[in-house]
């Protein structure tokens, strides 16, 4: 079974998200939550991380992380703390193309993401600025 959470860094508990998602597969939360922490205590606090868990039938799992959402990434550029309420019809703030290409090339590290092409990628940054009501400037 594959299990999706994304947990911030440095801070997997048994309580939920962590805990039920594992329990349910009968995996073993605690040795997942040092795993994790320790793997992620080099990151800033609070730092969403999307973890993909792959739990076998034995009980033993496998896990990979991947870098935070693009949308982390632009709000952290912008200097806000949420996008605008309503996308389209006002602009809560502007980040730079040079921004964009900086997480294009974050985002591009992600397994799975290395043959697409960059300009594929900062299209797709800059989209989801577009919706968040973050306006990008040349």
């Amino acid at each position: 079974a594959t299990i999706r959470v994304v947990i911030p860094a440095g801070a997997a508990k048994p309580a939920p998200p962590v805990g039920p998602a594992l329990g349910q597969h009968g995996l073993n939360i605690m040795s997942f939550c040092k795993e994790f922490n320790a793997k992620t205590a080099g990151f800033l606090p609070e730092v969403p991380v999307p973890v993909m868990i792959t739990a076998f039938k034995d009980k033993s799992f496998e896990w990979k992380m991947r870098t935070p959402p693009t949308s982390y990434f632009v709000k952290k550029a912008a200097g806000v703390s949420s996008g605008g309420g309503r996308p389209g019809h006002g602009i809560t703030a502007a980040i730079s193309l040079k921004h964009v290409y900086h997480i294009a090339k974050l985002k591009q590290q992600d397994e799975g993401s290395h043959h697409i092409p960059l300009m594929s990628m900062c299209k797709s940054v800059i989209g989801a600025a577009k919706s968040m009501g973050i306006e990008v400037i040349r």
